[in-house]
């Protein structure tokens, strides 16, 4: 008697075959090894970690309350007292740098990470299935693309008010169909691979083949992605808090402290402009730094280039 052929989930476990030849190094001769051949990278990666530990830390770090004022020393140049000076309401510009280091980044990695994921996940989908489902994504994403970063960033911060939970949604938008086209890029490379045929030819269904086969091979992407993102959305927290629609006081945020001072108060008082200025660079700075040589560690089209 004929029998129909079941596909039946055989409770093996498709993984993308491993690496042969050499054995797999440990993680601190992988650092030493990133350090030794990205030095740049390395020092981008140090910064970065800086800034992490200082918004961790701000409190101790802190010497004054950053929202306290006080008005006989207004406009103080730095000194043993304010090392980095006051503003026009007495407030110690290197403590509220310090607390705007944990709001500053605080937004970044919100964002970044929400942009990432959703836009990972559109991209894993998109790619996957292909047909129309594809082509409709694609348009969408081409629309949201074409429209520069800040620029989108501030028709959505503009309609959602000034808070922090919607500076971390408005800048996560634009960086979603950045996200998605780079996922979608290494999904359809993965899928045409091997394994993947063998999990279709043995019945599995399409999402879990795409959630437990083929997403956790795009961890590389979505590694570089996030730390090339990270200094952008920094820089439009600042530039929307410049505008008066990032986040709102009495947060310190260093885009505010620039927009505060620049206009009345930088020829009186140039430290008000100097020292927010000088963070947002080296905070942009540093994670551009770590985020290329990232990208070409992780990238295999790079490598060796």
């Amino acid at each position: 008697m004929a029998t129909k052929p079941v596909a039946a989930d055989t409770g093996f476990e498709l993984v993308a075959p491993a690496a042969r030849g050499r054995p797999r190094a440990g993680a601190w001769t992988t650092l030493a090894r990133f350090c030794r051949k990205k030095p740049l990278g390395a020092a981008g990666g140090a910064f970065t970690l800086l800034l992490v530990l200082t918004a961790v830390f701000a409190g101790p770090l802190a010497t004054h309350d950053p929202i306290a004022t006080d008005a006989a020393n207004t406009l103080a140049r730095p000194s043993g007292e304010h090392w980095l000076g006051s503003d026009h309401l007495g407030r110690d510009i290197y403590s509220r740098i310090v607390h705007g280091t944990r709001v500053s980044l605080m937004v970044g990695v919100l964002s970044t990470l929400l942009g990432s994921v959703f836009g990972g996940l559109i991209g894993l989908l998109s790619a996957y299935f292909g047909g129309k489902t594809d082509l409709i994504t694609q348009r969408v994403l081409d629309i949201l693309q074409g429209l520069p970063l800040l620029v989108l960033a501030l028709v959505m911060s503009a309609a959602l008010g000034p808070a922090i939970h919607n500076v971390v949604i408005a800048i996560s938008i634009p960086i979603l169909p950045r996200a998605a086209r780079v996922i979608r890029a290494s999904v359809l490379s993965i899928r045409e691979m091997q394994y993947i045929e063998a999990a279709r030819a043995l019945g599995l269904r399409h999402l879990r083949i795409a959630f437990r086969h083929v997403l956790p091979n795009t961890v590389g992407p979505f590694i570089v992605l996030t730390t090339a993102q990270l200094g952008s959305a920094i820089l439009v927290e600042a530039a929307l808090s410049f505008l008066g629609l990032g986040v709102p006081e009495p947060y310190p945020s260093w885009g505010r402290m620039l927009s505060v001072s620049a206009a009345e108060y930088a020829q009186k008082a140039p430290h008000l402009v100097l020292f927010p200025g000088i963070a947002i660079s080296l905070a942009v700075f540093g994670t551009n730094l770590l985020g290329d040589a990232l990208r070409d560690t992780l990238d295999p089209r790079l490598r060796g280039a």
